[in-house]
């Protein structure tokens, strides 16, 4: 094929063959054209055509993965899933959304120059690629809008597939505890043995029904998924109908037994209505003055009162036995039936006693008048006593007028009635009261055991109970020991022993103090909770907001909060205490008298080491380890003033005007000086603390039991007086208690160094040959040193009961003492002029002058000898091989 070729040499050559408009620019037209801007919109489109290919071949992938995906059959697994396919469906929808805006981008390049200006047009090159750009963005929106549909339809199964298996467990959890609940309903037989009992039982039974309420709840949950078209309906109906079943079968039977423990509560509430009436009625008995019912009008108040008051017994006593046997006979157990039959006999037994005072009343209210005919009495009844007994004359003055109308012989044997029968009534009356405080005893001792299982299952359980466990609060972690305490072994102290002794006691509350003593060594396990109470109140201060502790009281129904619950094992050992002081008023005359004051005692004994030992751990700042100190015996608060005669470079340390206030701890080797400082805050957190200032050594350590000026001060020197501690107490009676204990343990140091000295100086004499008489004997120097030892020691029993013929000696002149050899003293530690070095004292030196009345010096020491003219003619008589120095009395 021959193509004709024109040559042109110029462009304006060009444009007689060709048309401007159909050439670009660079050739001289008019077309807007640009070759690179062509290239570039050809690559973007192409790149952007995979990149909707590759879209849709991912969506369409991800949708095959979804629709073929199975469902799980347990939470975890169906929430993990949803989780999974919501992250990568996110992941899918991002990309979607980059593709779009790579479309859009590449569409806004090619419509460019008519957004520069309105005049201009497409080209047709740039109208197909805009075609193109367009095509490719609906396409990309029509996959788009067909994988959300799929995915709203996906996540809803899903979502439901949760829903019902959500449901199944639920389900699971409700029918095993309502299948629990029932099946304890079942074999919940128990009664109760009193108000409180069954009002507990009551309160129990109303968190059976909160597990029915769930169970109901769950069904309705159930129905609202049938009635949302849930694709499992087929699965979800029959649960439904069974929960609905199970739940009408849990409350017919808990309102049986709501009906059984009704007639329970009435039972107990008309029991304790008739023991309050008894218990009332003897002590109007009790409280009525024998010495006012004498008189005529005396006997007919009391008869008004006691009339009165019987009335009252038609809405508070049990009138017919029979009846009460037939109405509650559903309900009577053979202990209730005991209990029943013991509070009618009760019943009875007051009764009479008020019908006996009633005929002695109406006797008494009686007038006396003179008969027609006086019949004179016999001559020999006019030289017998009138009245054989004179408190039959004191207390009954009728029996006079008895006397003259009747023989003598009858008027005795009457007054002998009379007066047993008063002596069987008042010694009933005590048994009644015994009873009753016995029935308390054992009643709170029940209710207590409760309240501390309650505790222990409801709160100490659940801290290890890991569905629980997002509940408790950090600070609570690994704390439960701290918050508790030995409350569980308490627990287990009580219910599996004390209770059932004090139940062997019944019948015999008078001799319950032996149950007391036997299980005294048992109750010093009160003395470790007590101590770790501050720290319990300070973790529960902590963490009292924490939404455990609100969970756990929701569930037991408890009104109050745990910290008044921890506070019951000190109210309980300090109850015993007053419910022993009342068996002992009603039993002073009874076999066990003894035992009761005994077990109080040692009660009062454990409270004072549990009170003694919470001041003792808020001791700060000692170095050493207080139980190397030995029993804490005492401790108190008390002024005290210094004065140190020797020894001492400040000034200020001379004498001390002004008292400071120290808390003293006396131990069986030491004696504390702390300076008290109260704590803020609340509860167990504003207990003081103790600052450590000084301590004494017991072993080096005398006193002065009375001081001039003031009755409730007294001295405790160290080395010769050099140290004198003048300590005021708040009451004489304190003061005396603390000089008797002190000089307790000054005197069994002293016996202590006594027999040691003896013990060794008696070894040392059957292993050691005999001396010759000019030789010196092996233990010459061991019998010095013990008459040494007895020089510097004052035995107080001996000094407070000697009494000698012997002139004691004078007075040393002024700078005379004893000679003495003692360690350097320490400097003061502190600005308060107190002394912390152990210092070994030697006697007491002379005196001062012109004191007035006697003083008693109690003295133990370790070191020094006594010059020769002090030690003549002056031994105890109650020590007659001792060389002690007795104590001076000065006039």
């Amino acid at each position: 094929m021959k193509v004709p070729v024109i040559m042109l040499s110029s462009v304006p050559e060009l444009h007689g063959y060709i048309d401007k408009s159909q050439l670009t620019e660079d050739l001289g037209g008019t077309l807007d054209y640009c070759h690179t801007r062509w290239l570039c919109h050809r690559t973007a489109i192409e790149s952007f055509a995979l990149m909707v290919k590759q879209t849709a071949q991912m969506l369409q992938s991800f949708g095959t993965e979804l629709a073929e995906t199975e469902l799980p059959n347990d939470v975890q697994s169906t929430s993990s899933v949803l989780f999974a396919h919501t992250e990568k469906k996110d992941k899918v929808k991002e990309d979607m959304r980059l593709a779009l805006d790579e479309g859009k981008s590449i569409l806004e390049n090619i419509r460019e120059p008519l957004a520069k200006s309105g005049e201009q047009s497409l080209n047709q090159d740039q109208l197909d690629n805009q075609t193109t750009v367009q095509r490719l963005l609906a396409q990309l929106n029509e996959t788009e809008a067909a994988f959300d549909e799929f995915w709203a339809k996906h996540q809803q199964k899903l979502q439901q597939c949760l829903q019902l298996r959500h449901f199944e467990q639920n389900f699971r959890e409700v029918k095993g505890s309502l299948d629990a609940a029932a099946h304890k309903i079942a074999t919940f037989t128990d009664v109760g043995n009193s108000l409180a009992h069954a009002e507990h039982l009551l309160k129990d039974l109303a968190s059976f029904e909160e597990k029915s309420s769930r169970a109901r709840a769950l069904s309705l949950e159930g129905e609202k998924l049938i009635d949302s078209k849930h694709y499992a309906v087929d699965s979800i109906r029959p649960k439904c109908h069974e929960l609905q079943h199970l739940c009408d079968q849990f409350a017919a039977e808990v309102e049986r037994r709501r009906g059984l423990l009704g007639k329970s509560l009435e039972l107990h509430s008309l029991l304790e209505a008739s023991m309050k009436w008894c218990d009332e009625g003897i002590y109007l008995l009790a409280s009525q003055p024998v010495d006012k019912c004498q008189s005529q009008d005396g006997a007919e108040a009391a008869l008004q009162e006691i009339e009165k008051f019987l009335e009252t017994g038609a809405e508070n006593k049990i009138q017919e036995l029979s009846k009460i046997y037939q109405d509650y006979e559903p309900i009577l157990t053979k202990d209730l039936r005991e209990h029943v039959q013991k509070v009618f006999q009760k019943q009875e037994g007051m009764e009479e006693m008020f019908h006996r005072r009633q005929a002695s009343l109406k006797k008494l209210a009686a007038k006396q008048t003179r008969p027609v005919q006086p019949v004179a009495p016999r001559p020999e009844a006019l030289t017998k006593s009138p009245c054989p007994s004179p408190g039959v004359c004191r207390h009954h003055p009728s029996s006079l007028m008895h006397h003259v109308l009747s023989p003598p012989q009858s008027e005795m044997s009457e007054g002998r009635q009379g007066r047993s029968s008063s002596a069987g009534e008042e010694e009933e009356s005590l048994a009644i009261l015994r009873r009753h405080v016995m029935n308390e005893l054992l009643d709170t001792e029940r209710v207590y055991v409760e309240e501390l299982l309650c505790v222990l299952e409801g709160y100490a359980a659940e801290l290890d109970n890991p569905l629980m466990a997002h509940l408790v609060s950090p600070g609570l972690q690994n704390k439960k020991d701290v918050l508790f305490g030995n409350m569980e072994e308490i627990y287990h102290f009580h219910n599996r022993i004390f209770l059932r002794e004090l139940e062997d006691y019944t019948d015999c509350p008078e001799l319950v103090g032996r149950c007391f003593l036997e299980r005294m060594e048992e109750f010093q396990i009160y003395e470790k909770y007590c101590q770790n109470k501050p720290r319990s109140e300070s973790l529960w201060r902590q963490c009292s907001d924490c939404p455990f502790f609100q969970e756990c009281q929701r569930k037991l129904d408890h009104k109050l909060s745990l910290d008044s619950y921890l506070l019951k094992p000190v109210q309980r050992i300090t109850k015993y205490q007053l419910l022993l002081k009342e068996m002992l008023k009603y039993s002073k005359s009874c076999e066990g008298a003894e035992d009761l004051q005994e077990a109080l005692s040692s009660i009062l004994g454990i409270l004072k080491a549990v009170n003694d030992s919470m001041h003792l751990i808020a001791i700060t700042g000692y170095d050493g380890n207080l139980s190397d100190l030995g029993k804490l015996l005492m401790q108190g608060s008390f002024s005290v003033w210094t004065d140190h005669k020797k020894g001492h470079t400040k000034v200020k340390d001379l004498a001390r005007f002004k008292p400071m206030q120290r808390h003293l701890f006396l131990h069986e080797k030491a004696v504390l000086f702390c300076k008290k400082r109260e704590e803020n805050g609340e509860g167990y957190e504003k207990a003081p603390s103790y600052s450590y200032k000084q301590s004494l050594n017991m072993a080096a350590v005398g006193i002065t039991e009375t001081v001039k000026g003031d009755v409730r001060k007294f001295e405790i020197w160290y080395n010769a007086r050099e140290e004198v501690y003048i300590v005021q107490a708040p009451t004489p009676e304190i003061k005396a208690a603390w000089v008797n204990e002190i000089r307790k343990v000054l005197t069994s140091q002293l016996q202590a160094c006594r027999e040691a000295s003896q013990h060794r100086a008696l070894e040392q004499s059957q292993s050691l040959p005999l001396p010759t008489p000019s030789s010196t004997s092996p233990s010459k120097g061991n019998t010095r040193n013990i008459k040494k030892l007895e020089e510097r020691k004052t035995d107080p029993l001996s000094l407070e009961g000697y009494v000698s013929s012997t002139p004691l000696p004078k007075a040393p002149e002024k700078g005379r003492g004893w000679s003495k050899t003692s360690q350097p003293l320490e400097a003061p530690e502190d600005n308060d002029g107190w002394s912390s070095a152990e210092e070994l004292i030697n006697s007491s030196d002379a005196e001062e002058e012109g004191r007035v009345g006697p003083r008693k010096l109690v003295t133990l020491g370790m070191s020094g000898t006594s010059p020769p003219a002090r030690r003549a003619g002056c031994r105890p008589a109650a020590c007659p091989h001792s060389s002690a120095r007795p104590a001076r009395l000065s006039a």
